[in-house]
């Protein structure tokens, strides 16, 4: 019988390769992206200082209908690029997370872009 490969388990192999590359400064943190069936979530990561500066998600209490598309992953980076902007930040390192980067994953880089972040 042939095993199915554990698709989540690959891309935390991805993930470790990458970050092994990148890395958040406090000029420029590093834009980290996670996202589950139901919900997609950002951060902007210090990791000199080993600080999250600022998180936006499609749970936040100002975020409005389902969290699972490409318009909500959309908003998730608008509102990140908003919150960097506000501290100052206006660029920063992608981090995709070991995610292809297409869907939902580039959808909130081009929504951080939208708001004015240099990634």
């Amino acid at each position: 019988m042939v095993a199915k490969r554990d698709s989540n388990k690959m891309r935390l192999h991805r993930h470790v390769g990458i970050r092994g590359k990148i890395s958040g400064t406090p000029e420029r943190p590093r834009l980290c992206v996670y996202r589950s069936l139901k919900n997609i979530y950002a951060q902007l990561i210090d990791d000199v200082n080993g600080k999250t500066l600022a998180s936006a998600s499609s749970l936040d209490k100002s975020f409005e209908g389902p969290g699972s598309n490409k318009a909500a992953a959309s908003s998730v980076g608008k509102m990140i690029g908003e919150r960097a902007l506000a501290l100052g930040v206006d660029k920063v390192v992608f981090d995709r997370g070991g995610y292809l980067y297409h869907g939902r994953v580039k959808e909130v880089a081009d929504g951080a872009r939208e708001a004015g972040l240099k990634l």
